[in-house]
């Protein structure tokens, strides 16, 4: 089964990491990384009793890319409807069947939680391959950091205690690229893409998010990464020679 991560993305009190972690250590999850944490004292949490040992092991990146770059699945979530970027919003309740038919089984995945105020941005949420609904009351949307990453560390819990057999999907004959590798192979896209003129000034960053989508969608191995990065390279190689030619 997956090793899952939780990614808390620039909350903004300690004492909520602290909620966080020990709702993690009730369903037996370790791997917290806080990214872009407010204060030095992030780790200072009084109510993270019986979860001393996830907030002392737990890392603090500068950003996103480092806290997901090893990652094969990664997953966002939101309160709400609002700011999916087209990504597949997944209800709560059935994001352990998801899983069973979509994931790979292999690998390490991210849970992706946004700050207290403002929740996840649209930039966090580019890098999800899905995102997970929390269905609350409309009259109170919003939830505390440390419930909410309880309510979701259970039902990955639960996902992982009833070990239903999933229904035929894709087999993958190659391990699953990590959000490094796509990362590398998107900005070189980028790059040549922005040689040949296809990325007007105007629309370009609507163009990259939806680019960014069609590369998640498209779930690639570290074979395809390899293969694409062939393409890229003659493609960069004839793109040099022409501005050679027309510099001449």
């Amino acid at each position: 089964p997956f090793a899952w991560r939780i990614v808390l993305v620039r909350p903004r009190n300690p004492l909520n990491i602290g909620a966080a972690a020990r709702a993690m250590a009730n369903f037996g999850f370790r791997d917290l990384v806080v990214v872009e944490p407010y204060g030095p004292t992030w780790q200072e949490t009084r109510s993270a009793v019986g979860a001393e040992d996830v907030v002392r092991s737990a890392r603090a990146m500068d950003d996103l890319l480092g806290a997901i770059g090893d990652v094969t699945l990664v997953i966002g979530t939101t309160a709400g409807a609002r700011r999916t970027l087209d990504r597949e919003l997944i209800p709560l309740q059935e994001f352990p069947a998801w899983l069973g038919q979509n994931a790979t089984k292999r690998g390490r995945a991210a849970l992706l939680f946004g700050s207290e105020k403002h929740g996840l941005t649209n930039q966090d949420l580019s890098h999800c391959h899905a995102i997970v609904c929390i269905p609350t009351s409309p009259e109170t949307p919003s939830m505390n950091l440390g419930q909410a990453v309880a309510v979701c560390c259970y039902e990955l819990a639960r996902a992982h205690a009833v070990r239903e057999k999933p229904p035929a999907s894709r087999v993958f004959l190659s391990d699953p690229a990590n959000a490094h590798s796509l990362e590398h192979i998107f900005e070189r896209a980028v790059r040549v893409l922005d040689e040949v003129g296809y990325l007007k000034p105007k629309s370009r960053a609507a163009t990259i998010m939806k680019l960014r989508r069609l590369l998640l969608n498209l779930r690639l191995t570290n074979k395809d990464v390899k293969i694409l990065g062939g393409v890229l390279a003659q493609v960069e190689w004839r793109l040099g020679v022409r501005m050679s030619e027309s510099k001449g």
